[in-house]
């Protein structure tokens, strides 16, 4: 059998909390192990327990913020993945978010279907991120100086700079599979040769790097 994707919930609301944690128990393959209310219990168990695959992590949460939970797992725990999945949409809470070590930024409320996903994408390396807040990354980068001559040549192939255009857009890898009519797979493989190409890691970053040097 597969390893199963165990995954924490940091919310503070009570019935949300419940409802994620059922969504992703009922899911095949997935186990939530736990689910809190406060960056301080989640902080506490990250420091005794087993380090989680996936953090579906708040941002306003009660005393510490979700932002402080992301910088620790992310110094702690670098192999577990975080998807914000929280109410805020200003762009100094996403811009921290992500420099913090967030994987994925969705807002809520979104379709259980799009937080599944989510999670299976971010385990496979992926960064999920919502359209609109990919609007404000390109917002924030778009107001940024931007460099004094042309961008270095990366080596992209058309296809490659397509796929890194629908990653700006805020596509996520199957979306991107369905729009160009090509498998799951062969995304995959494109994405791997645009990380190495533009001597990156993370789908933020990348897509951080096209705008910065206006590569699409």
């Amino acid at each position: 059998m597969p390893e199963s994707t165990t995954v924490w919930i940091v919310e503070d609301n009570r019935l949300l909390r419940s409802n994620l944690a059922e969504l992703i128990d009922e899911e095949q393959g997935m186990h939530c192990s736990l689910a809190v209310g406060s960056c301080e219990a989640f902080l506490a168990e990250l420091d005794r327990a087993a380090h989680p695959d996936v953090v579906l992590m708040d941002l306003g949460l009660p005393g510490r913020s979700g932002i402080d939970g992301i910088g620790r797992a992310h110094l702690v725990a670098p192999s577990t993945r975080v998807i914000v999945l929280t109410i805020h949409e200003e762009n100094e809470k996403v811009f921290e978010a992500i420099c913090a070590g967030a994987s994925g930024y969705l807002l809520k409320p979104s379709p259980p279907s799009q937080i599944v996903e989510a999670i299976r994408e971010v385990k496979r390396g992926g960064a999920p991120i919502n359209a609109y807040i990919a609007r404000k990354m390109l917002s924030m980068f778009s107001q940024l100086p931007g460099p004094p001559s042309p961008g270095p040549d990366y080596g992209l192939t058309p296809r490659e700079q397509e796929i890194l255009g629908l990653l700006v857009e805020g596509l996520i890898m199957k979306q991107i599979a369905a729009r160009l009519g090509v498998s799951y797979h062969t995304v995959g493989n494109h994405l791997r040769n645009i990380y190495h190409k533009l001597h990156v890691h993370s789908r933020s970053k990348a897509v951080a790097k096209a705008l910065r040097e206006d590569l699409i």
